[in-house]
């Protein structure tokens, strides 16, 4: 059962247009998006790496980060959302959240940070992972006509 739901999850993001896939490995500062205890969202600058074979994205940060502590109060159905722009191009990813401190994955995600973002963050022992199970995949990650212009060829 449990692959069953893996597998469809992962099908968000492999249904998703090569476009898509390939705005989310270009070099771009992201939000992520969490809930605090009293619903409030909290936004903060992360890098973000996604995963669309295992349909998850991944966030290295510190365990004493407030983002960890909003992920871990919203317990098993952690409710986040990660979003990047660049001009009219934006994707947004949304999902649950769970912190991850095993040195395995938390070493997978800090080598996947250093291929997307071309450098390695020096080593930390507060180091954890946010991993965000993808639910749902949308944006618009091709250059949008600009206003007035005509979609017939000149």
């Amino acid at each position: 059962m449990l692959a069953i739901i893996l597998f469809a999850m992962s099908n968000v993001l492999l249904s998703q247009s090569d476009g898509y896939l390939e705005f989310w490995s270009e070099y771009h500062l992201c939000t992520l998006t969490t809930l605090r205890p009293d619903g409030r969202p909290h936004v903060v600058p992360v890098g973000v790496t996604i995963d669309a074979t295992a349909g998850v994205a991944r966030v290295i940060t510190r365990k004493s980060s407030r983002k960890v502590a909003n992920v871990l109060a919203g317990g098993r159905e952690a409710r986040v959302a990660v979003c990047q722009v660049d001009g009219g191009r934006w994707a947004t990813l949304e999902g649950v959240a769970e912190v991850c401190t095993d040195a395995a994955a938390v070493e997978e995600a800090v080598a996947r940070y250093g291929e997307r973002y071309g450098r390695t963050p020096a080593p930390d022992p507060e180091r954890v992972v946010i991993q965000i199970s993808i639910e749902r995949a949308m944006g618009l990650t091709h250059a949008p006509r600009p206003r007035g212009a005509s979609s017939a060829a000149a």
